[in-house]
């Protein structure tokens, strides 16, 4: 099974453990959170075990324990800073989405070709193009959020390996070449709605 699909798994086993918290449950067993995510039972433990994350066969696990495992895991203790390019409508509004605080990231700059495009009040400093080898440099930033036009994207993330980073998550629609040591997360709102749309048409012309 590959590292995406087990990393998939973890993150749906914490939003099972926070859904069962807010229940007000403080013990779980491996059984309930695989009838949550859709798992079997021996799948959870597997998982788990591979972290170190042991549980009692009377007791089962408990969730706040849990959960402050799956905070090391995903280094939700520390403070990431990442760094945004592209300040359209996406770029603007993922800007200015305060969400990202709560998971302990901070984006720390954001660069555009044009500064003007930006929409409305951008709360992080906001930089051109020109700039950004030298910021991610000096920074050490890892990650970059990509939200510039399709024609641009492969020039950008040239530019953003070139300049150190690793990890790339893409708002874009273009199929990135990338070193083998720098990884690519595709995000396509519609690219997600155009699947679930086939999937329910395909639902209803087989009833």
């Amino acid at each position: 099974m590959s590292n995406k699909s087990k990393i998939q798994r973890l993150i749906l086993y914490r939003i099972a453990l926070i859904h069962f918290k807010s229940m007000g449950f403080q013990r779980i067993f491996s059984y309930n959170i695989a009838g949550e995510v859709g798992v079997s039972p021996e799948q959870v433990r597997k998982d788990f075990s591979e972290f170190n994350i042991r549980g009692n066969k009377k007791a089962g696990y408990e969730i706040s324990e849990l959960l402050s495992n799956f905070d090391r895991i995903f280094q939700k203790d520390k403070t990431h800073h990442v760094i945004l390019v592209g300040m359209g409508n996406i770029g603007s509004a993922l800007a200015n989405y305060q969400g990202f605080r709560n998971s302990g990231i901070f984006i720390k700059a954001a660069f555009d070709k044009d500064i003007t495009r930006a929409k409305g009040d951008v709360v992080v400093p906001l930089y051109p193009l020109e700039n950004l080898s030298n910021f991610v440099k000096s920074n050490r930033v890892k990650i970059a959020i990509l939200a510039v036009p399709f024609e641009a994207a492969q020039s950008v993330a040239n530019l953003l390996i070139d300049s150190g980073i690793k990890g790339i998550m893409n708002f874009t629609y273009a199929n990135l070449r990338v070193p083998d040591d720098v990884y690519v997360k595709y995000v396509s709102l519609t690219n997600t709605l155009e699947s679930l749309i086939f999937l329910t048409n395909q639902n209803d012309s087989e009833e």
